[in-house]
């Protein structure tokens, strides 16, 4: 992929870019990634330390990933292809006096040639399945990382359960997510995803899966890949 032709899909930015100014209400449409936020970072910090660490956070939206890595210690990157999604991570994090924490509008791929080998840790959360080229995206964050650094990799399970929970229960019974949010057909297996990750040089380390309760409305990381998890894989040192 080329700075010409990005591995994006416009109408996908523009879903996001239509709800920009959103990201950072704990009440709205993005309530579920902040409910899930402090999962991830404590998954991720258990096996992969953030203090002091280089850290890229690819397809980072409104920077809700990104906000809390910096927090943790990191020096932290986050790039997008979303514009207005950006200005509002940048607003928020000089309003929140966010330290160690900047963005970009920069493709992963035209990133990889620019930096390779740079960081430390790099995560792409929520976005595989928005993409055009999913491997074309785990090769570049692959290659960004450097030797002996953590991926880690979140995106949704394709089976008829996740059908069920993600799209039907999610999207147009419970309204956790705007309808559309997710096609069915651009969600990937564990198998197809560590595939990628393998293609792209890396091991897989482990995978977590991610619930939730209707009831309590309380998410919860287990070993339940069925739906949402997330893989954390290592380059090679």
């Amino acid at each position: 992929m080329s700075a010409q032709t990005p591995n994006a899909d416009p109408a996908e930015l523009a879903k996001f870019s239509d709800l920009a100014h959103r990201w950072w209400d704990p009440e709205s449409e993005f309530r579920p990634l902040h409910q899930i936020n402090p999962l991830r970072l404590q998954w991720i910090q258990s096996l992969a330390p953030l203090q002091g660490r280089e850290v890229l956070d690819v397809g980072c939206g409104g920077g809700i990933l990104s906000d809390a890595m910096a927090r943790a210690g990191a020096t932290t990157l986050g790039i997008d292809l979303a514009s207005k999604s950006l200005k509002v991570a940048q607003l928020h994090a000089l309003e929140a006096q966010t330290p160690n924490v900047r963005y970009r509008e920069v493709s992963v791929e035209d990133l990889a040639r620019e930096r390779p080998a740079s960081f430390d840790v790099v995560t792409c959360m929520e976005m595989l399945e928005h993409v055009p080229d999913p491997a074309s995206t785990v090769r570049a964050c692959a290659a960004l990382a450097k030797p002996g650094g953590w991926l880690f990799f979140s995106t949704l399970n394709r089976n008829p359960k996740s059908f069920l929970f993600a799209i039907v229960g999610a999207e147009y019974v419970l309204n956790l997510l705007p309808k559309g949010t997710h096609e069915y057909r651009r969600f990937i297996t564990p198998a197809e995803l560590a595939t990628l990750a393998r293609d792209a040089g890396l091991t897989v380390s482990e995978f977590t899966g991610m619930t939730y309760n209707p009831f309590t409305k309380v998410y919860r990381l287990n070993d339940d890949v069925s739906v949402n998890y997330i893989v954390a894989c290592r380059k090679p040192a």
